[in-house]
């Protein structure tokens, strides 16, 4: 039993793992352009967001299935998240990556720490899909099981610890890649990325409208 819940929450979070969307694209763009440690910093944001996502659902399922229902739950969630997706975008499109000598040492400075966590916090917590996963996990898993705490820690943390290892390998390699890669290349890699976010922003807009 055991065994099989930490399996099964590994092979959920390799399954978002392949997939393409804000949170790939804020992690890589973010080690491309200053290292993995900014890179590992708007991870933590993300990981931050899962862990209260996690203990909200865990603790208060039949309140959060209320708010849910909520004819215009969704509404309100997609058109904050795809607003919040699209100034990201914009942000990254009208702003150019810190000079070559900054991103090539790796360096950053400390205050900037905080808004690269928060950039990762908010994109995550402000995406229904987030949102939705983990309400959808837990009441399929969790709840139709009747698992016990301990149990219900172990799917978790199989899940949530697969999230955060294949997280830090992205960002490890977005790292790699950043020191074979010359400036105009960032940029470019930047403009894409911003453009992307937009993309993400206005899908998601559209379709809970």
């Amino acid at each position: 039993m055991a065994a099989a819940l930490l399996l099964k929450g590994i092979f959920l979070g390799v399954s978002l793992s392949i997939l393409v969307g804000p949170i790939l694209i804020a992690i890589v763009q973010t080690s491309l352009e200053q290292g993995r440690v900014a890179g590992l910093v708007v991870g933590s944001g993300i990981w931050v967001s899962d862990v209260l996502f996690i203990a909200a659902v865990y603790l208060g399922i039949s309140t959060i299935q209320k708010i849910t229902a909520w004819e215009g739950f969704e509404l309100t969630m997609g058109i904050a998240g795809g607003i919040i997706l699209v100034l990201f975008g914009l942000a990254m499109l009208l702003s150019k990556p810190p000079a070559m000598e900054a991103w090539k040492q790796g360096a950053l400075q400390y205050d900037a720490y905080w808004k690269l966590w928060l950039k990762g916090f908010l994109i995550n917590t402000i995406n229904p899909f987030t949102f939705f996963f983990w309400i959808s996990i837990t009441s399929t898993i969790v709840v139709e099981d009747s698992l016990s705490p301990s149990y219900a820690m172990l799917f978790y943390g199989g899940l949530l610890g697969t999230i955060i290892a294949t997280d830090s390998i992205k960002a490890l390699f977005a790292d790699w890649i950043r020191s074979r890669m010359k400036p105009n290349s960032i940029l470019w890699m930047r403009r894409i990325a911003g453009a992307a976010l937009i993309l993400f922003g206005i899908v998601l807009v559209i379709r809970v409208l």
